[in-house]
C-alpha cells in the first residue's frame, strides 16, 4: 500500500479539510485530492464524507485511519533505524577473499588495523588462488576479493588497488642473486612454477608472451601449488621461482632468499579489488576500501 496516499488521507481526517491537509504536507490541494481518490479507487470504498462543511471519515475510513496510523508510525520508526545504522558504529561481518600473494602479506595487516579501529566489525579472510576468489565473489560468498590478476568474468568488476612487483627468487649465494639474467640463462636452471589459476603465473605467462616466448619453452619441471609452496622449495635449494616481492620481503631482509631480474621482462602487476557486479556494498566494505587506499597511499 502506498504510504503517501495513507499520509494524505490521515492528514485530511485529522485536519477535516483538504486545504489544511495540503498545507500541513507542503503540497497542493489537488495533489492531496488525487492521492485520496486513488486510495478510494484502489480499495473500492468511499473513505471520506465530503457532503458537509467539514470532511469526516466514513465507517470504512475510520477503520482505515486507525490502521494507517500504526503503519505510518512503523514506517517512521524504520526510517529512524536506517538513519541511525548509517551514522552509527560499523558492525557486521566483512568477508574478504585474497590470492596468496597479497593474502599472505599486505591484506591481513590492513584487515587487522581496520578491525582495531572498528571493533564492532568482525573480519573473515580466506586465502585461495585468483580464480577461486573471483568465483566466490561472483557467487556472493565473499563481499570483496583482492587478487593479482584481473581475470575476465561477467559476474564481477575489477578496480586497481595497489602495485606489486614480481621477482625471480633464488637461494642466497646462487649465481643469479642480485643479477639481471637472460632468458637463456633461466632455461638452464630448474624453474619452479605455480599452479594454473595463480595470479603470479598469469602475469609471468603474459610477460613471456610479450617477449616472444612461452612458459613451456623454459621447460619447468616443478609445479608446486601456490606461493608458499614455491617459496619453500626455493628456500630448500630446489630451484628458482617467480614470486611476489611482497611475499618474500622478510626473507630478502633476513638473507634467507635473494632476488634477480630477467632482462626483457617487467612483471610488475596491479593488485585488483574484486566486487560482485550490481551488489550494493555494506558500510563496512566501503569503509575498509577507503581505509586501505589511504593506508597504501
Amino acid at each position: 500500500m502506498d504510504t503517501r496516499q495513507l499520509a494524505a488521507f490521515c492528514a485530511v481526517v485529522e485536519r477535516k479539510s483538504f486545504s489544511q491537509a495540503a498545507e500541513r504536507l507542503g503540497v497542493t490541494q489537488p495533489a492531496v485530492s488525487l492521492q485520496v481518490r486513488s486510495l478510494e479507487k484502489r480499495l473500492g470504498r468511499r473513505l471520506l464524507d465530503r457532503s458537509g462543511r467539514r470532511v469526516e471519515p466514513t465507517e470504512a475510513g475510520l477503520a482505515l485511519y486507525r490502521g494507517a496510523q500504526r503503519l505510518l508510525s512503523l514506517e517512521g520508526q524504520l526510517l529512524d533505524e536506517l538513519e541511525a545504522s548509517e551514522e552509527g558504529e560499523l558492525g557486521g561481518t566483512l568477508r574478504v577473499g585474497s590470492s596468496t600473494g597479497p593474502g599472505s602479506t599486505i591484506v591481513p595487516v590492513l584487515l587487522c588495523e581496520f578491525q582495531r579501529r572498528n571493533p564492532g566489525v568482525a573480519v573473515a579472510l580466506s586465502i585461495s588462488d585468483t580464480q577461486a576468489v573471483v568465483e566466490r565473489v561472483a557467487e556472493r560468498e565473499l563481499e570483496l576479493g583482492v587478487v593479482g590478476a584481473a581475470r575476465r568474468h561477467r559476474g564481477v568488476s575489477f578496480e586497481p588497488f595497489f602495485r606489486d612487483d614480481v621477482v625471480l627468487a633464488c637461494p642466497p649465494g646462487h649465481r643469479f642473486a642480485g643479477r639481471s639474467i637472460t632468458l637463456d640463462e633461466l632455461r638452464r636452471e630448474p624453474l619452479i612454477v605455480m599452479q594454473e589459476g595463480a595470479g603470479v603465473r598469469q602475469v609471468i605467462e603474459d610477460e613471456l608472451r610479450r617477449a616472444g616466448t612461452r612458459l613451456r619453452d623454459l621447460e619447468p619441471r616443478l609445479e608446486l601449488g601456490l606461493q608458499e609452496s614455491a617459496r619453500s622449495a626455493v628456500t630448500a635449494g630446489y630451484g628458482v621461482t617467480f614470486i611476489s616481492r611482497a611475499a618474500i620481503e622478510a626473507d630478502l631482509a633476513s638473507g634467507a632468499l635473494a632476488a634477480a631480474r630477467v632482462k626483457g621482462l617487467d612483471p610488475a602487476r596491479e593488485i585488483s579489488l574484486v566486487r560482485a557486479s550490481g551488489r550494493s556494498p555494506s558500510r563496512a566494505a566501503e569503509a575498509f576500501v577507503a581505509f586501505a587506499k589511504e593506508r597504501l597511499g
